[in-house]
Protein backbone atom coordinates (compact mmCIF):
# COMPACT_ATOMS: atom_id res chain seq x y z
CA UNK A 1 0.00 0.00 0.00
CA UNK A 2 3.20 2.77 -0.38
CA UNK A 3 1.54 4.21 -3.54
CA UNK A 4 -2.30 3.96 -2.62
CA UNK A 5 -3.21 4.16 -6.19
CA UNK A 6 -4.67 1.97 -8.78
CA UNK A 7 -5.58 -2.00 -7.46
CA UNK A 8 -4.60 -1.04 -4.11
CA UNK A 9 -6.91 1.66 -3.06
CA UNK A 10 -9.70 -0.23 -5.02
CA UNK A 11 -8.93 -2.89 -2.71
CA UNK A 12 -8.87 -1.04 -0.15
CA UNK A 13 -12.76 0.96 -0.84
CA UNK A 14 -13.93 -1.98 -1.74
CA UNK A 15 -13.02 -4.01 1.69
CA UNK A 16 -14.20 -0.79 3.95
CA UNK A 17 -16.92 0.43 1.96
CA UNK A 18 -18.81 -2.51 0.42
CA UNK A 19 -18.17 -0.95 -3.39
CA UNK A 20 -15.57 0.58 -5.41
CA UNK A 21 -16.19 4.35 -5.88
CA UNK A 22 -13.33 4.37 -8.69
CA UNK A 23 -15.58 2.45 -11.31
CA UNK A 24 -16.72 4.77 -13.61
CA UNK A 25 -20.21 2.60 -13.66
CA UNK A 26 -20.52 3.95 -10.46
CA UNK A 27 -19.36 7.43 -11.16
CA UNK A 28 -21.89 7.10 -14.08
CA UNK A 29 -25.24 6.11 -12.21
CA UNK A 30 -24.44 5.02 -8.47
CA UNK A 31 -28.30 4.80 -8.02
CA UNK A 32 -28.01 1.16 -9.97
CA UNK A 33 -25.31 0.08 -7.01
CA UNK A 34 -27.62 0.91 -4.25
CA UNK A 35 -30.22 -0.87 -5.84
CA UNK A 36 -28.49 -3.46 -5.72
CA UNK A 37 -27.08 -3.42 -2.09
CA UNK A 38 -30.63 -2.75 -0.85
CA UNK A 39 -32.06 -5.93 -3.12
CA UNK A 40 -30.95 -8.54 -0.07
CA UNK A 41 -33.86 -6.49 2.30
CA UNK A 42 -31.00 -5.96 4.57
CA UNK A 43 -31.81 -2.07 5.92
CA UNK A 44 -27.75 -2.60 7.42
CA UNK A 45 -24.64 -3.81 5.95
CA UNK A 46 -21.20 -4.85 7.32
CA UNK A 47 -18.39 -4.54 5.22
CA UNK A 48 -15.18 -6.62 5.34
CA UNK A 49 -14.45 -3.91 7.80
CA UNK A 50 -16.99 -3.86 10.02
CA UNK A 51 -18.21 -0.69 9.01
CA UNK A 52 -21.71 -0.48 9.06
CA UNK A 53 -23.62 0.42 5.94
CA UNK A 54 -27.40 1.74 5.03
CA UNK A 55 -29.40 2.56 1.97
CA UNK A 56 -32.44 3.27 4.03
CA UNK A 57 -34.47 6.13 4.64
CA UNK A 58 -35.65 5.83 7.50
CA UNK A 59 -32.62 4.19 9.24
CA UNK A 60 -30.44 7.58 8.01
CA UNK A 61 -33.21 9.74 9.29
CA UNK A 62 -33.04 7.54 12.46
CA UNK A 63 -28.96 8.05 13.01
CA UNK A 64 -29.26 11.38 11.83
CA UNK A 65 -31.51 12.73 14.52
CA UNK A 66 -30.33 10.61 17.52
CA UNK A 67 -28.04 12.18 19.93
CA UNK A 68 -26.28 8.75 20.48
CA UNK A 69 -24.86 9.32 17.26
CA UNK A 70 -22.25 11.71 16.47
CA UNK A 71 -18.91 12.37 15.04
CA UNK A 72 -15.36 11.47 16.81
CA UNK A 73 -12.29 13.73 15.58
CA UNK A 74 -10.18 10.46 15.22
CA UNK A 75 -13.11 9.07 13.02
CA UNK A 76 -13.13 5.58 13.89
CA UNK A 77 -9.24 4.98 12.25
CA UNK A 78 -11.02 4.76 8.66
CA UNK A 79 -11.79 8.37 8.35
CA UNK A 80 -8.60 10.73 9.19
CA UNK A 81 -9.47 14.08 10.66
CA UNK A 82 -7.61 17.31 8.90
CA UNK A 83 -4.17 17.72 10.54
CA UNK A 84 -5.24 21.47 10.95
CA UNK A 85 -5.67 22.72 14.25
CA UNK A 86 -9.51 23.96 13.65
CA UNK A 87 -12.14 22.27 12.86
CA UNK A 88 -15.58 23.84 11.72
CA UNK A 89 -18.59 23.23 13.81
CA UNK A 90 -19.78 20.16 11.23
CA UNK A 91 -17.51 17.55 12.52
CA UNK A 92 -18.43 18.59 16.20
CA UNK A 93 -21.35 17.36 18.71
CA UNK A 94 -22.90 19.24 21.50
CA UNK A 95 -22.02 21.15 23.69
CA UNK A 96 -19.59 22.75 21.22
CA UNK A 97 -21.57 22.15 17.91
CA UNK A 98 -24.47 24.01 19.65
CA UNK A 99 -22.58 26.91 20.77
CA UNK A 100 -20.72 27.52 17.35
CA UNK A 101 -23.60 26.99 15.53
CA UNK A 102 -25.57 29.20 17.64
CA UNK A 103 -23.14 31.98 17.29
CA UNK A 104 -22.88 31.79 13.03
CA UNK A 105 -26.26 31.48 13.06
CA UNK A 106 -27.05 34.72 14.42
CA UNK A 107 -24.40 36.15 11.28
CA UNK A 108 -26.31 33.88 8.99
CA UNK A 109 -29.56 34.17 8.63
CA UNK A 110 -32.39 33.43 6.30
CA UNK A 111 -33.64 37.21 6.48
CA UNK A 112 -29.78 38.13 4.77
CA UNK A 113 -29.89 35.46 2.28
CA UNK A 114 -33.59 36.03 0.81
CA UNK A 115 -31.82 39.78 0.48
CA UNK A 116 -29.73 38.47 -2.11
CA UNK A 117 -32.29 37.28 -4.23
CA UNK A 118 -31.70 40.39 -6.73
CA UNK A 119 -28.47 40.35 -6.65
CA UNK A 120 -28.48 36.16 -7.73
CA UNK A 121 -30.84 36.92 -10.38
CA UNK A 122 -28.51 39.86 -11.74
CA UNK A 123 -25.91 37.38 -11.59
CA UNK A 124 -27.30 35.19 -13.24
CA UNK A 125 -28.41 37.47 -16.10
CA UNK A 126 -24.81 38.95 -16.06
CA UNK A 127 -23.53 35.21 -16.56
CA UNK A 128 -26.10 34.05 -19.43
CA UNK A 129 -26.14 37.10 -21.59
CA UNK A 130 -25.01 36.80 -24.47
CA UNK A 131 -24.06 33.22 -24.43
CA UNK A 132 -24.69 30.76 -27.22
CA UNK A 133 -23.53 27.68 -29.24
CA UNK A 134 -21.56 25.21 -27.62
CA UNK A 135 -20.16 25.75 -24.09
CA UNK A 136 -19.51 24.58 -20.93
CA UNK A 137 -22.64 24.51 -18.58
CA UNK A 138 -20.19 24.26 -15.27
CA UNK A 139 -17.32 26.35 -16.22
CA UNK A 140 -20.60 29.15 -17.75
CA UNK A 141 -22.47 29.16 -14.89
CA UNK A 142 -22.78 26.65 -12.25
CA UNK A 143 -19.39 27.19 -11.36
CA UNK A 144 -19.11 30.93 -11.15
CA UNK A 145 -22.19 31.80 -9.66
CA UNK A 146 -21.92 30.68 -6.11
CA UNK A 147 -18.12 31.70 -5.89
CA UNK A 148 -19.23 34.89 -6.99
CA UNK A 149 -21.97 34.94 -4.08
CA UNK A 150 -20.10 33.66 -1.03
CA UNK A 151 -17.13 35.91 -2.04
CA UNK A 152 -19.66 38.79 -1.96
CA UNK A 153 -20.92 37.78 1.32
CA UNK A 154 -17.85 36.95 2.63
CA UNK A 155 -16.59 40.51 1.51
CA UNK A 156 -13.93 38.85 -0.29
CA UNK A 157 -12.31 41.47 -2.79
CA UNK A 158 -13.22 40.36 -6.86
CA UNK A 159 -9.30 40.19 -7.58
CA UNK A 160 -8.75 37.69 -4.89
CA UNK A 161 -11.54 35.15 -6.15
CA UNK A 162 -9.73 33.01 -7.93
CA UNK A 163 -7.65 31.83 -5.24
CA UNK A 164 -10.71 30.39 -4.10
CA UNK A 165 -10.88 28.21 -6.76
CA UNK A 166 -7.51 25.95 -6.33
CA UNK A 167 -8.24 26.07 -2.43
CA UNK A 168 -11.90 24.75 -3.20
CA UNK A 169 -11.09 22.30 -5.08
CA UNK A 170 -8.24 20.72 -2.80
CA UNK A 171 -10.79 20.83 0.20
CA UNK A 172 -13.54 19.13 -1.87
CA UNK A 173 -11.18 16.41 -2.53
CA UNK A 174 -10.48 16.72 1.16
CA UNK A 175 -14.02 15.74 2.53
CA UNK A 176 -13.46 12.06 1.23
CA UNK A 177 -11.49 9.46 3.24
CA UNK A 178 -8.23 9.30 3.51
CA UNK A 179 -7.53 5.76 2.33
CA UNK A 180 -8.96 6.88 -0.78
CA UNK A 181 -6.50 9.51 -1.81
CA UNK A 182 -3.25 9.66 -2.47
CA UNK A 183 -0.46 11.07 -0.25
CA UNK A 184 0.03 14.50 -2.29
CA UNK A 185 -3.80 14.93 -2.42
CA UNK A 186 -3.36 15.11 1.14
CA UNK A 187 -0.84 17.22 1.38
CA UNK A 188 -2.51 19.41 -1.11
CA UNK A 189 -5.92 19.71 1.32
CA UNK A 190 -3.70 20.82 4.37
CA UNK A 191 -1.43 23.41 2.27
CA UNK A 192 -5.00 24.45 0.76
CA UNK A 193 -6.43 24.80 4.11
CA UNK A 194 -3.11 26.48 5.65
CA UNK A 195 -3.40 29.55 2.72
CA UNK A 196 -6.85 29.78 2.85
CA UNK A 197 -6.71 30.42 6.86
CA UNK A 198 -4.00 32.87 6.69
CA UNK A 199 -5.68 34.82 3.78
CA UNK A 200 -8.86 34.95 5.85
CA UNK A 201 -6.91 35.79 8.84
CA UNK A 202 -5.50 38.78 7.30
CA UNK A 203 -9.16 39.98 5.91
CA UNK A 204 -10.66 39.25 9.55
CA UNK A 205 -7.87 41.79 10.91
CA UNK A 206 -9.11 44.59 8.54
CA UNK A 207 -12.64 43.78 9.44
CA UNK A 208 -12.05 44.35 12.97
CA UNK A 209 -10.47 47.80 12.49
CA UNK A 210 -12.90 48.47 9.83
CA UNK A 211 -16.17 46.50 9.62
CA UNK A 212 -18.11 46.13 6.25
CA UNK A 213 -21.75 45.22 5.37
CA UNK A 214 -20.29 41.80 5.05
CA UNK A 215 -20.87 38.58 6.73
CA UNK A 216 -17.21 38.09 7.83
CA UNK A 217 -17.50 41.67 9.31
CA UNK A 218 -20.71 39.83 11.22
CA UNK A 219 -18.67 36.69 11.97
CA UNK A 220 -16.11 38.51 13.73
CA UNK A 221 -18.36 40.89 15.85
CA UNK A 222 -21.03 38.15 16.43
CA UNK A 223 -21.64 37.59 20.36
CA UNK A 224 -24.13 36.10 22.28
CA UNK A 225 -23.87 37.01 25.96
CA UNK A 226 -20.32 37.89 25.78
CA UNK A 227 -19.90 34.70 23.93
CA UNK A 228 -17.78 35.05 20.60
CA UNK A 229 -15.82 32.77 17.75
CA UNK A 230 -12.26 32.36 18.61
CA UNK A 231 -9.81 33.09 15.78
CA UNK A 232 -9.39 29.41 14.76
CA UNK A 233 -13.18 28.90 14.65
CA UNK A 234 -13.40 32.20 12.70
CA UNK A 235 -11.27 30.63 10.02
CA UNK A 236 -12.92 27.20 10.34
CA UNK A 237 -16.08 28.84 9.94
CA UNK A 238 -14.98 30.54 6.50
CA UNK A 239 -13.47 26.91 5.71
CA UNK A 240 -16.98 25.65 5.77
CA UNK A 241 -18.71 28.39 4.18
CA UNK A 242 -16.65 28.31 0.77
CA UNK A 243 -16.45 24.54 0.71
CA UNK A 244 -20.19 23.75 1.52
CA UNK A 245 -21.79 27.16 0.20
CA UNK A 246 -19.64 27.06 -2.65
CA UNK A 247 -19.17 22.96 -4.28
CA UNK A 248 -22.32 21.69 -3.24
CA UNK A 249 -24.28 24.28 -5.05
CA UNK A 250 -21.85 24.09 -8.01
CA UNK A 251 -23.22 20.44 -7.80
CA UNK A 252 -27.37 20.91 -7.51
CA UNK A 253 -26.90 23.36 -11.06
CA UNK A 254 -25.19 21.05 -12.67
CA UNK A 255 -27.25 17.77 -11.52
CA UNK A 256 -30.37 19.31 -11.60
CA UNK A 257 -29.64 20.80 -15.25
CA UNK A 258 -28.61 17.16 -16.51
CA UNK A 259 -31.49 15.47 -15.21
CA UNK A 260 -33.59 18.11 -16.53
CA UNK A 261 -31.68 18.02 -20.35
CA UNK A 262 -31.91 14.11 -20.03
CA UNK A 263 -36.12 14.66 -18.90
CA UNK A 264 -37.61 16.53 -21.97
CA UNK A 265 -41.42 16.08 -20.38
CA UNK A 266 -40.09 17.30 -17.21
CA UNK A 267 -38.23 19.49 -18.49
CA UNK A 268 -41.24 20.88 -20.75
CA UNK A 269 -43.41 20.96 -17.29
CA UNK A 270 -40.49 22.88 -15.29
CA UNK A 271 -41.05 25.70 -18.05
CA UNK A 272 -44.57 25.52 -18.25
CA UNK A 273 -44.72 26.04 -14.33
CA UNK A 274 -42.29 28.57 -13.51
CA UNK A 275 -44.23 29.06 -10.11
CA UNK A 276 -43.37 25.43 -9.08
CA UNK A 277 -39.27 25.83 -9.13
CA UNK A 278 -39.00 25.63 -5.61
CA UNK A 279 -41.00 22.65 -5.58
CA UNK A 280 -39.12 21.30 -8.71
CA UNK A 281 -35.44 22.23 -6.61
CA UNK A 282 -36.55 19.79 -4.24
CA UNK A 283 -37.29 17.22 -6.48
CA UNK A 284 -33.95 17.81 -8.28
CA UNK A 285 -31.97 17.76 -4.36
CA UNK A 286 -33.46 13.93 -4.02
CA UNK A 287 -33.06 12.42 -7.69
CA UNK A 288 -29.39 13.33 -7.87
CA UNK A 289 -27.75 14.89 -4.96
CA UNK A 290 -24.83 16.65 -4.57
CA UNK A 291 -24.11 15.06 -1.09
CA UNK A 292 -24.43 11.46 -1.03
CA UNK A 293 -23.12 10.40 2.13
CA UNK A 294 -22.26 11.24 5.64
CA UNK A 295 -20.86 9.62 8.52
CA UNK A 296 -21.85 9.15 12.31
CA UNK A 297 -19.76 7.04 15.18
CA UNK A 298 -22.26 5.48 17.91
CA UNK A 299 -21.48 7.68 21.47
CA UNK A 300 -22.28 4.89 23.05
CA UNK A 301 -23.52 1.21 22.70
CA UNK A 302 -26.55 1.69 20.37
CA UNK A 303 -29.27 -1.16 18.96
CA UNK A 304 -30.10 -0.07 15.76
CA UNK A 305 -32.86 -1.86 13.98
CA UNK A 306 -31.85 -4.95 16.10
CA UNK A 307 -28.14 -4.23 15.10
CA UNK A 308 -25.71 -4.18 18.05
CA UNK A 309 -23.72 -1.30 17.61
CA UNK A 310 -20.59 -0.61 19.65
CA UNK A 311 -19.30 2.68 20.90
CA UNK A 312 -16.92 4.42 18.17
CA UNK A 313 -18.12 2.14 15.91
CA UNK A 314 -19.16 4.22 12.39
CA UNK A 315 -22.27 4.13 10.29
CA UNK A 316 -22.08 4.89 6.71
CA UNK A 317 -25.36 6.11 5.55
CA UNK A 318 -25.66 6.37 1.83
CA UNK A 319 -28.23 9.35 1.74
CA UNK A 320 -28.46 9.61 -2.01
CA UNK A 321 -29.43 5.83 -1.84
CA UNK A 322 -32.21 6.80 1.17
CA UNK A 323 -33.30 9.35 -1.18
CA UNK A 324 -34.39 6.88 -3.59
CA UNK A 325 -35.72 3.98 -1.00
CA UNK A 326 -38.80 2.56 -2.84
CA UNK A 327 -40.38 2.17 0.93
CA UNK A 328 -40.87 5.95 1.39
CA UNK A 329 -40.94 7.54 -2.50
CA UNK A 330 -43.24 6.17 -4.60
CA UNK A 331 -41.75 5.26 -7.96
CA UNK A 332 -38.18 6.72 -6.52
CA UNK A 333 -36.03 6.16 -9.56
CA UNK A 334 -38.27 8.76 -11.93
CA UNK A 335 -37.93 12.36 -11.74
CA UNK A 336 -41.30 13.66 -11.13
CA UNK A 337 -41.59 17.39 -10.69
CA UNK A 338 -44.88 17.35 -9.02
CA UNK A 339 -43.62 15.17 -6.14
CA UNK A 340 -43.00 18.29 -3.70
CA UNK A 341 -46.39 20.22 -5.19
CA UNK A 342 -50.13 19.98 -5.98
CA UNK A 343 -50.65 19.08 -2.21
CA UNK A 344 -49.00 15.72 -1.49
CA UNK A 345 -47.50 14.73 1.27
CA UNK A 346 -44.33 13.24 0.39
CA UNK A 347 -41.21 13.14 3.13
CA UNK A 348 -38.38 15.65 2.75
CA UNK A 349 -35.39 14.21 1.07
CA UNK A 350 -31.87 13.75 3.08
CA UNK A 351 -29.93 16.16 0.82
CA UNK A 352 -29.37 18.47 3.01
CA UNK A 353 -28.58 15.98 6.04
CA UNK A 354 -31.60 16.11 9.25
CA UNK A 355 -31.56 16.63 13.10
CA UNK A 356 -29.06 19.10 14.69
CA UNK A 357 -26.44 19.23 11.70
CA UNK A 358 -29.03 20.06 8.86
CA UNK A 359 -27.49 22.01 6.46
CA UNK A 360 -27.40 25.95 7.38
CA UNK A 361 -26.25 26.88 3.90
CA UNK A 362 -29.60 25.69 2.54
CA UNK A 363 -31.66 28.43 1.79
CA UNK A 364 -28.65 30.11 -0.21
CA UNK A 365 -28.09 26.13 -1.89
CA UNK A 366 -32.10 26.53 -2.63
CA UNK A 367 -32.35 30.32 -3.73
CA UNK A 368 -29.19 29.93 -6.32
CA UNK A 369 -30.44 26.75 -7.56
CA UNK A 370 -34.30 28.10 -8.04
CA UNK A 371 -32.97 31.23 -9.69
CA UNK A 372 -30.33 29.55 -11.83
CA UNK A 373 -32.06 26.72 -13.12
CA UNK A 374 -34.99 29.04 -13.76
CA UNK A 375 -33.34 31.90 -15.90
CA UNK A 376 -31.14 29.03 -17.59
CA UNK A 377 -34.43 27.09 -19.09
CA UNK A 378 -35.90 30.50 -20.17
CA UNK A 379 -33.28 29.56 -23.14
CA UNK A 380 -33.12 27.28 -25.97
CA UNK A 381 -30.79 24.50 -24.40
CA UNK A 382 -30.13 21.40 -25.29
CA UNK A 383 -27.33 18.15 -24.29
CA UNK A 384 -24.25 18.93 -26.61
CA UNK A 385 -22.93 15.32 -28.08
CA UNK A 386 -20.03 15.03 -26.35
CA UNK A 387 -19.55 11.41 -25.64
CA UNK A 388 -19.75 10.21 -22.13
CA UNK A 389 -19.80 12.73 -19.22
CA UNK A 390 -17.22 12.71 -16.48
CA UNK A 391 -18.19 12.82 -12.89
CA UNK A 392 -15.18 14.51 -10.97
CA UNK A 393 -12.91 11.96 -8.43
CA UNK A 394 -14.95 12.90 -5.24
CA UNK A 395 -16.76 9.99 -3.22
CA UNK A 396 -18.91 12.53 -1.09
CA UNK A 397 -19.86 15.39 -3.30
CA UNK A 398 -21.45 14.07 -6.75
CA UNK A 399 -20.82 16.63 -9.69
CA UNK A 400 -20.01 16.48 -13.49
CA UNK A 401 -16.61 17.69 -14.69
CA UNK A 402 -18.18 19.49 -17.01
CA UNK A 403 -21.35 19.68 -19.02
CA UNK A 404 -21.37 20.57 -22.67
CA UNK A 405 -24.52 21.79 -23.48
CA UNK A 406 -25.54 24.20 -26.67
CA UNK A 407 -26.86 27.43 -26.29
CA UNK A 408 -29.45 28.89 -28.93
CA UNK A 409 -30.20 32.73 -29.21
Amino acid sequence: MEDRTGQVVEAEAAAVLGFDPGDPAFRADPYAHYRRLAAGGRRLHRTDVGLRVTTSYDLCEQVLRDPQFGHRPEGGGLWRESRARNRSFLTMDPPDHTRLRRLVSKAFTPRLVERLRPRVEALVDELLDGVSGDVDLIATLAYPLPVIVISEMLGVPAQDRDLFKGWSDSLARGLDPDFLLPEDEIEQREKAREEFAAYFRDLAAQRRVRPQEDLLSALVSVSDGGDVLSEEELLATCVLLLVAGHETTVNLIGNGALALLRNPAQLELFRRRPENVQAAVEELLRYDPPVQLTLRAALEDVDLNGTFVERGKLVLLLTGAANRDPAVFEDSDRLDLTRYSDGRDTPRHLSFGHGIHFCLGAPLARLEGQVALKKLFERDVALADAGDLVYRDNLVLRGLRDLPVTIRA
